[in-house]
């Protein structure tokens, strides 16, 4: 009876693990212009991220084919969401419940969505009156291979005061869960938010309607006595029009922005990723590179007060991201074929990323003092030098590399 109880588990656990579904490819994302595009494969894309949503494995059980469906409308974010199976599973399956999948994106995305397809047709006539909120910053246009034209941009900064924003902030806030790994909601109560929101112009039967690209949300900070320090907190550039440079368009509108306020010391960011800290290298060397301090023979001798005020008080850019614009340009200014120069380029990088070990032998000399050798040993074999020459060698070799990428956009840019 055993063999026999055991091989109908794994027959029973081979039927539940066809309904099974990976959520990141369930979930069926649009953003819907014309009719057509709902029928059309092509406009639609998938989450990077869904286990905010659906827990660390990413799995919807339950179903067979499953399709959670979000199309919004591309300007304002009007929804439709709706749930497709081919099956589902049943009460034959003993005390086995189908995941209530419906539940859990509704709690993201906020009421008024159509279910139907008919409803959300008839509100796509309608966003032909749809404007962009706020303050326009910055145009710009970038050239279309497809198209074959150059297709118009807009950024604008909005707050909750412009009539409607609040509603629509709510409707674009929940792509941040598919594409941002530790993604959190805003409390958007609080006036020290600003919202900057980037949109392309488009065309439809002679009208000229706007199409939502991607936003940033930053954060006042006050800092004593009188000034401010915004920080960016979130920033998304929508999946179809990633990689055509409006992330930087963006970034450096930001900073131009800032730039103006007196009240602003300098410009930080939360918890950046790593495409957020290139992004943010090549916005910044582009800004600063005609600045007189940053000119290739005050480069040659080395990192000075002067370029951290300059770029502080002209661009608002903080003390560690200026040293990294001048590691970035004094590569471009080493020949680094040139023995002599590229030894001083990398001791003068190597004396900054040594920087935290020489803190902890600092700290290590402190406890000789008040340790029982036994204890010293442990902490000690933790730290042995011939590592810190590797690793402090491989943290080099990957920063030149980082910083070649900046100069080579900077070069097409």
């Amino acid at each position: 009876t055993f063999f026999k109880h055991y091989s109908g588990l794994t027959a029973m656990e081979k039927k539940l693990a066809e309904y099974k579904c990976n959520t990141n490819e369930a979930i069926q994302l649009k953003l819907v212009r014309f009719p057509e595009d709902l029928e059309d494969d092509n406009t639609t894309f998938n989450p990077e991220y869904s286990h905010q949503v659906f827990g660390d494995d990413e799995v919807a059980f339950g179903y067979k084919g499953l399709k959670m469906i979000l199309y919004y409308i591309a300007g304002n974010l009007s929804t439709l969401f709706r749930i497709e199976y081919t099956s589902k599973v049943n009460e034959k399956f003993d005390c086995v419940e189908a995941d209530d999948v419906e539940s859990k994106i509704r709690e993201i995305i906020p009421p008024g969505f159509c279910t139907n397809t008919d409803d959300f047709v008839s509100l796509l006539e309608k966003e032909v009156n749809f404007k962009p909120f706020g303050m326009l910053l910055h145009t710009y246009s970038v050239h279309n291979e497809e198209a074959g034209e150059d297709i118009a941009y807009q950024i604008y900064k909005a707050d909750m005061t412009c009539p409607g924003f609040r509603e629509y902030h709510e409707r674009l806030q929940t792509f941040l869960m598919w594409f941002i790994e530790t993604a959190s909601f805003i409390d958007v109560d609080d006036e020290r938010w600003n919202y900057f929101l980037v949109f392309e112009k488009y065309n439809k039967d002679g009208a000229t309607l706007f199409a939502t690209v991607g936003y940033m949300t930053v954060y006042n900070y006050y800092v004593y006595p009188d000034k401010t320090r915004p920080r960016v907190s979130q920033m998304l550039i929508l999946p179809p029009f990633q990689g055509e440079g409006h992330g930087a368009q963006l970034l450096e509108t930001v900073h131009r922005y800032y730039m103006s306020s007196p009240a602003v010391l300098d410009i930080t960011a939360e918890d950046p990723s790593e495409n957020y800290v290139k992004l943010r290298d090549f916005v910044l060397v582009k800004l600063c590179q005609d600045l007189i301090c940053f000119s290739p023979g005050k480069l040659v001798q080395g990192f000075s007060p002067e370029m951290v005020m300059e770029a502080q008080q002209k661009l608002k850019i903080n003390k560690q991201h200026t040293r990294r614009v001048y590691e970035i340009l004094r590569l471009r200014a080493t020949d680094m074929g040139d023995a002599e120069q590229s030894r001083s380029f990398r001791l003068d990088v190597k004396r900054r990323l040594i920087g935290p070990y020489k803190k902890k032998q600092r700290e290590l000399a402190k406890m000789r003092r008040c340790l029982r050798p036994e204890e010293l040993t442990n902490q000690l074999n933790q730290i042995d030098l011939n590592m810190q020459h590797k690793q402090l060698e491989e943290s080099f070799q990957q920063l030149v590399t980082d910083y070649r990428r900046v100069l080579e956009r900077l070069a097409q840019a």
